[in-house]
């Protein structure tokens, strides 16, 4: 039943203005609402993330949220750009930034709250 449903991501935070300055000023995201504190962003396909103040924000070691993106590495140099640090892990097929694996790339940033997010280009 639930997969019939839409499903959105949840984006902590402990400094919702500071995370605001870092997803609308660095990513260019624009909020469509704001509720409870925090701000909702739209996406493609009717998906949406909601960013919210807690204070666990930064706890997980895993992916908070990715993007599926048809140009991994353009979509680096244009982050890059605006002044977004990609993350380096030690994983084979990983090369400035950008891993490669059976025909797939994947690229890691964190945002002021220390999630983790990613960038993945499917095969």
């Amino acid at each position: 039943m639930l997969q019939k449903s839409p499903l959105y991501a949840y984006l902590p935070a402990k400094d919702v203005a500071r995370a605001r300055q870092f997803y609308e000023g660095r990513l260019g995201f624009r909020p469509s609402r704001e509720t409870a504190g925090g701000v909702t962003y739209e996406f493609a396909n009717g998906t949406s993330a909601f960013l919210y103040p807690t204070p666990n924000a930064g706890t997980s070691a895993a992916s908070q949220a990715f993007w599926m993106v048809a140009d991994v590495e353009a979509e680096v140099a244009e982050l890059k750009a605006k002044g977004v640090t990609f993350e380096s892990y030690d994983f084979p097929g990983m090369k400035d930034g950008i891993m490669t694996n059976e025909g797939s790339k994947a690229a890691w940033f964190k945002d002021t709250e220390g999630n983790i997010l990613a960038i993945i280009q499917g095969p």
